[in-house]
């Protein structure tokens, strides 16, 4: 299919989608208050009589039944829910935090100091995946309410009757408030001006149509997947879950209305920038809160999936000035060469939001973690990147994140940390000087890395026994693999996969510094242990020849031979003692290895580095090598992340490569990004903004209010970021000749 602009040399935005668009940007920036957590507790409170069970579903109907109707001038797709606006102050009823806490401090006492050491994160979140919507689109809801009301008939215990009975009143409830916009455009017809009402009539034939039956055209496609969307948003409003491969599931519909005369390539376009433009609308000031849609990639037999819609949406998103949704481009195997052209533009003039996936490197991973090929190749974004094959997986893919560099800290001082002088009291830890040989530190080190691991995995047990008990989601289960034969909600084990997904952050940072702990105390022996915990200590006050020399070792990212293995020799021990993990419904925990906005929080509860870094700075992003590590060029960091063992991270991995825009030209980019590709890279992105302009929109912001970045994983206004974040991004590494 065609990887070329649909809309070459012309101006696309039609005088409706230029009035659309005005009027959407002031509604997000003052939206209505958001009572559905209020009307859900309120019917939560209600039905106190009940069973807990009937009583979450019927709070969950009750809240739904509530939920407002909008109509909006020049509109060509319906409905709208809010999730910014100020509502009433309540407690959520169904939140499973209390219980996993409660349990947690019984049955792992050692959770909270290795939490408050800044070891790993103590928490988890819900969300960050997609669904099989295009099983309604397929369907339509009559359907799917059919086959669920034939399979309670004849569920086989009471978990499948409840999963059943939730589904349906869930889904009844989903008609319900379409009916209530059947009967609202009604209304505005017979008192609109005569000239809108073929406009409010075809909207009337749409609701009349999806998504109660299948969909049988794209406008009918769109309309029924954006409204499902809205209602699964609702009762899981998670910043991370997404639409997934929009792309992918569109396409046939418009493929058969544009050979049949239809329907052209350009109202197709007008379509998606009205789609777009709606879910920016709904979360506009929400910078972090991540939608995700993938396109591109291939079909479950390996064949490409590129489409024109492919181009569609990468092309809507980089000419809209928003945030919302995130497009990832998906690189297939043997793309063509307008494929990569496309990324390339995408790079350089989508406002630092590109983040391009290689499709060869991220199945093999996933193969390799033992995920059959069909499924895999299904894979998209849950949210900045958490890869999971699409509609297949319990929501546990947010669920943490472990400062390796930190764990590493604390078995180098033997349990003390550096910023506070605490110590760990759980475990005993030997200080460096302890060990007569690198080898019985590394060791000492897996050990204690193990041993947290095995803290924060027990914690997320608790955390999906207590989501099951106290956070059904009847929406998402319905369009989630297996959950319907399985008669189990997806966190009850009807998901196909129940893995979790946690980010081991900093493995870059803590390989340098094995490397260096080997080198200048085992065998360069240039200082002793002593010496180097002292400098250490002190922030290498006193200490600055002993920094230098230990800065000017080498570093992973300069391709070479040991900084690389040691870098690596973390990663490997990461994704064995990750995958070795295996919960109570047989799933394990995949690394997925990215920083999101924890470069520079994470960097701040280091003290200073065995390999002469400063305390406090900034950790490497993903699996880029760090600042230090980059002085050898791009070729030669991308040649150090390529060597790691790349096929074992199970949820993938990102870099961050930013570029000084006066010498990223199309060419020069595109050979970078064909490099990383071909060399099997999971994930490249970066920003392309001249340092100047940061600098300058950093003091003067109200000059610069849509300058966008790319953070890690997500883009934001920059101006709208936490100095150390502008700080973390001003100071990134840039690529230049």
């Amino acid at each position: 299919m065609t990887t070329t602009s649909v809309f070459p040399e012309q101006e696309t935005r039609s005088p409706r989608l230029r009035r659309f668009l005005a009027a959407s940007r002031q509604r997000g920036a003052k939206q209505p208050p958001a009572r559905f957590v209020a009307d859900l507790a309120a019917a939560f409170d209600q039905y106190a009589d009940r069973p807990l069970r009937e009583r979450q579903k019927l709070a969950w109907v009750g809240a739904f039944d509530k939920l407002p109707v909008y109509l909006f001038p020049d509109e060509q797709l319906v409905g709208m829910v809010y999730h910014l606006g100020q509502g009433p102050k309540v407690a959520h009823p169904l939140n499973w935090s209390v219980l996993t806490a409660e349990r947690t401090r019984q049955e792992f006492p050692e959770n909270a100091e290795l939490a408050e050491l800044e070891v790993y994160s103590d928490g988890a979140a819900a969300g960050h995946v997609t669904w099989h919507w295009d099983w309604l689109l397929e369907k339509g809801v009559v359907q799917m309410l059919r086959e669920y009301k034939d399979a309670l008939s004849d569920a086989a215990d009471s978990d499948a009757a409840t999963l059943y009975s939730g589904v349906i009143g869930l889904l009844e409830a989903l008609l319900r408030w379409n009916d209530r916009h059947v009967a609202t455009l009604e209304k505005t017809c017979l008192d609109a001006d005569p000239e809108d009402r073929p406009r409010l009539r075809k909207l009337l034939a749409l609701c009349r149509r999806v998504p109660a039956h299948p969909a049988r055209t794209f406008h009918e496609a769109v309309q029924s997947f954006y409204f499902q969307y809205l209602a699964v948003m609702r009762e899981n409003p998670h910043g991370g879950n997404g639409p997934g491969r929009l792309d992918y599931f569109l396409w046939p519909y418009l493929e058969k209305d544009l050979a049949a005369g239809d329907y052209t390539l350009g109202q197709a376009r007008e379509l998606i920038d009205e789609l777009f433009i709606r879910i920016d609308e709904r979360i506009q000031k929400a910078d972090t809160w991540v939608e995700t849609i993938v396109v591109g990639g291939t079909h479950p037999d390996g064949t490409s999936a590129v489409n024109p819609l492919t181009t569609i949406m990468v092309e809507s998103i980089m000419a809209l000035d928003q945030t919302h949704p995130s497009v990832y481009l998906r690189i297939p195997d043997d793309a063509p060469e307008a494929l990569t052209t496309l990324a390339t533009r995408y790079l350089l003039e989508g406002q630092n939001r590109a983040q391009i996936l290689s499709d060869r490197a991220v199945v093999t991973a996933m193969r390799h973690y033992g995920m059959p090929e069909e499924d895999a190749r299904m894979y998209t974004c849950g949210g900045c990147m958490e890869i999971v094959p699409q509609g297949m997986n319990s929501d546990m893919l947010f669920t943490g994140r472990v400062n390796i560099p930190k764990l590493l800290e604390l078995c180098l001082t033997g349990g003390r940390c550096l910023r506070t002088g605490r110590r760990l009291a759980a475990v005993e830890l030997r200080p460096l000087p302890a060990y007569t040989h690198f080898e019985d530190f590394h060791a000492a080190f897996v050990n204690e890395l193990e041993r947290a691991l095995r803290v924060m995995f027990g914690r997320l047990d608790i955390g999906s026994e207590a989501m099951a008990q106290c956070r059904p989601v009847y929406l998402l289960s319905s369009m989630t693999a297996d959950c319907f034969e399985r008669g189990r909600e997806l966190h009850d084990g009807g998901a196909r996969y129940h893995d979790y997904g946690v980010a081991p952050l900093g493995i870059a940072n803590a390989g340098d510094a094995l490397y260096a702990v080997k080198r200048a105390v085992y065998d360069d022996r240039f200082c002793t242990p002593d010496e180097l915990l002292e400098a250490m200590a002190v922030d290498f006050e006193g200490f600055e020849a002993l920094r230098l020399r230990l800065r000017a070792l080498p570093k992973f990212g300069q391709q070479h031979d040991g900084a690389d293995a040691m870098t690596n020799r973390v990663l490997e021990t990461v994704c064995r003692l990750f995958g070795g993990h295996k919960n109570r419904w047989d799933g394990r925990v995949k690394p997925m290895i990215f920083t999101h906005v924890w470069a520079p929080t994470t960097g701040a509860a280091l003290g200073a580095t065995a390999d002469g870094q400063h305390a406090g700075k900034p950790i490497a992003h993903g699996l880029t090598p760090q600042r230090a590590g980059m002085t050898s060029g791009i070729t030669a960091a991308i040649g150090s992340h390529a060597s790691l063992s790349l096929d074992r991270i199970a949820g993938a991995s990102t870099t961050m490569w930013d570029l000084d825009p006066h010498w990223a030209t199309p060419e020069t980019t595109k050979a970078i990004l064909t490099t990383f590709l071909g060399l099997g890279g999971h994930i490249f992105q970066g920003n392309t903004t001249d340092i100047a302009a940061l600098v300058k929109a950093r003091e003067t912001p109200e000059d610069y209010p849509d300058l966008m970045v790319r953070v890690g994983g997500f883009s934001a206004k920059f101006v709208a970021l936490d100095p150390a974040l502008q700080d973390d991004i001003i100071n990134r590494y840039r690529h230049k000749a």
